[in-house]
């Protein structure tokens, strides 16, 4: 019973591993950046149906996952997302071609 139920999370862990490896190109930051923040339709020219937080990372707008654009105040507002690009001090990685933050600080 000890080996089957070893083999059972042997395997469970295999396929867990196997499930979090990605065949995209992931580009992880290693310590805080400060990036561009803004709206990726309004002020990115990103494509999109509706007003979507992104940042630019080596001059490449990418939406971003972890935090929306609605977290950080009227993005209609004069100094908002889709009026204006902000700075942020921002960790996190590039996955399928999107940022997720594991840190988003919008900076004054």
């Amino acid at each position: 019973m000890k080996i089957v139920f070893k083999t059972t999370f042997l395997l469970f862990m295999l396929a867990v591993v196997a499930c979090q490896s990605s065949t995209a190109p992931q580009k992880e930051t290693k310590a805080a950046q400060v990036l561009e923040a803004s709206c990726g339709v309004c002020q990115f020219g990103m494509k999109g149906d509706d007003c979507e937080l992104a940042v630019r990372l080596d001059g490449k707008p990418y939406f971003v996952d972890g935090t929306s654009i609605d977290d950080h105040g009227d993005a209609h507002d004069k100094a908002g997302f889709c009026n204006a690009i902000r700075k942020a001090e921002v960790e996190g990685q590039l996955v399928n071609g999107r940022f997720k933050v594991a840190k988003f600080k919008l900076l004054p």
